[in-house]
C-alpha cells in the first residue's frame, strides 16, 4: 500500500510495490526516458529546472509525477524547489541490470545516425 504524504510530502510506491510492468511503462517514453539518463549522469538530486525538457511546464511536470509514482524515482521538496533522484538501489535489487541495459541501450540509439 502506497504511504500517505503530508503537505509538502510527495507519495512514492514502496520498494516491495515496484512493478516491471509500471517501470517499463515509465521508461517507454523518450521525454522520461531523457530525464533518467540526464538523472543518472548527475549521480545527486537534481531540481525538476535542471532538466531541460522541449515540453510545456505541466507536460514536464506531468512525465516526472509518472517516474514518481512508477518508482523510478524519488522527489522531494528543498524550500520551493523539487528535488529528482534516481531509486537505483531500489531498482537494481528489483530489476538487477534493467536500469544499466535500458542506460546503454539509449545512449547506443542516441549515438546512431537519424533514420538508422
Amino acid at each position: 500500500m502506497t504511504a500517505a504524504a503530508g503537505p509538502r510530502e510527495l507519495v512514492h510506491p514502496p520498494r516491495d510495490e515496484i512493478r516491471l510492468e509500471g517501470v517499463l511503462h515509465a521508461l517507454s517514453d523518450p521525454m522520461r526516458l531523457r530525464v533518467v539518463r540526464e538523472l543518472a549522469v548527475a549521480g545527486a538530486e537534481v531540481a525538476c529546472s535542471h532538466v531541460d525538457l522541449p515540453v510545456t511546464k505541466s507536460t514536464g511536470t506531468h512525465h516526472f509525477r509518472v517516474l514518481r509514482e512508477a518508482g523510478v524515482i524519488r522527489q522531494t521538496y528543498r524550500g520551493t524547489a523539487k528535488m529528482n533522484a534516481l531509486r537505483r538501489d531500489d531498482l537494481d535489487t528489483l530489476f538487477p541490470g534493467l536500469l544499466d541495459a535500458v542506460l546503454a541501450a539509449a545512449e547506443a540509439q542516441s549515438a546512431r545516425p537519424a533514420g538508422s
